[in-house]
């Protein structure tokens, strides 16, 4: 196994974590670190599909650090939005379901 093929399945298993992770909790904190677990795996699959052969496109590298600063601007948002939430609330997770509805 390449190295860059490594890159590949290792940012594969990061999306899929990440996606576990966004499904399964119902802690907004956490949701958003599974979210932001996903984009570093979308952006670590890129950089390994964007270099082939010894040759590195600069494309998708351009791709991958606009990307990095959009989601560090977005996680930022998202977690004074879970603050400000937690704030009003007392609380950052969804309520539960109840049985009868």
């Amino acid at each position: 196994m390449t190295a860059l093929s490594l890159f590949a399945v290792t940012g594969a298993v990061l999306i899929g974590i990440g996606f576990y992770g966004l499904i399964a909790t119902r802690h907004f904190l956490r949701r958003v670190v599974a979210f932001n677990l996903i984009g570093s795996g979308l952006f670590l699959f890129f950089g390994a599909t964007g270099a082939r052969g010894g040759v590195t496109d600069p494309v998708p590298q351009a791709l991958i650090i606009t990307g990095i600063v959009v989601a560090f601007s977005a996680s930022a948002l998202g977690v004074g939005l879970v603050v400000a939430r937690a704030r009003l609330s007392g609380r950052a997770a969804l309520p539960e379901e109840e049985d009868g509805a």
